[in-house]
């Protein structure tokens, strides 16, 4: 009897289908969200809310393994509150990248995938806003700071995924320094909904 139980069990899950899409298939799923993004060792630093944007491409591998490649505009950068000649003001850095995270997408369940991967990115804006006392200046990061344009990271995430629609929610570790001789990284919570087409 407890063979036959174990049997069972062992045939229900290798029928079990865990992604939505078939073996040896391509999707592309355009996708839209929020970040809240930071920066590691910046003084009294707040997020900066900004918006998360592309486009995906997944090839399916097999039933519990795909492979995927976004092309993403990621609004990141930080807040922080401050003074300035004993006036309150806020700085806003607005620091936004083209993103190419390409991650291995592991189904544990039907739809419900863990992600993780390498995400090469590239600076595109660099710009900053202080406000305070009822006014505010505006100008670019690069006429103070050595930009870095180039910024590499390591996301990791999960995914759940209901007739074609794709719920995702990674976390962006950022390895590379955002200007030159500091220890300025981007840390960014990244969530987007998108729509999967079969191609």
């Amino acid at each position: 009897m407890k063979r036959i139980l174990i049997l069972s069990v062992v045939s229900l899950f290798a029928t079990l289908s865990f992604a939505q899409q078939e073996k040896g298939t391509w999707t592309i799923q355009p996708k839209l969200g929020m970040n809240v993004a930071t920066m590691t060792e910046v003084d009294d630093a707040d997020p900066r809310i900004g918006m998360a944007a592309g486009v995906g491409l997944q090839y399916q591998v097999s039933d519990r393994f795909g492979i995927s490649f976004d092309l993403l505009y990621s609004m990141q950068g930080c807040k922080t509150d401050g003074y300035i000649s004993y006036v309150k003001a806020t700085e806003v850095d607005k620091m936004d990248y083209i993103n190419i995270p390409i991650l291995a997408n592991v189904y544990l369940y039907k739809g419900l995938a863990l992600k993780a991967g390498i995400q090469p990115g590239f600076n595109v804006i660099d710009k900053y806003k202080i406000s305070g006392g009822g006014a505010s200046v505006t100008g670019n990061m690069s006429d103070i700071l050595d930009i870095k344009r180039f910024d590499f990271s390591i996301p990791i995430g999960i995914s759940y995924e209901h007739s074609n629609v794709v719920i995702d929610a990674r976390y962006n570790f950022g390895f590379t320094e955002a200007f030159d001789d500091t220890d300025f990284n981007n840390r960014v919570f990244q969530l987007t909904l998108g729509y999967k087409f079969k191609l």
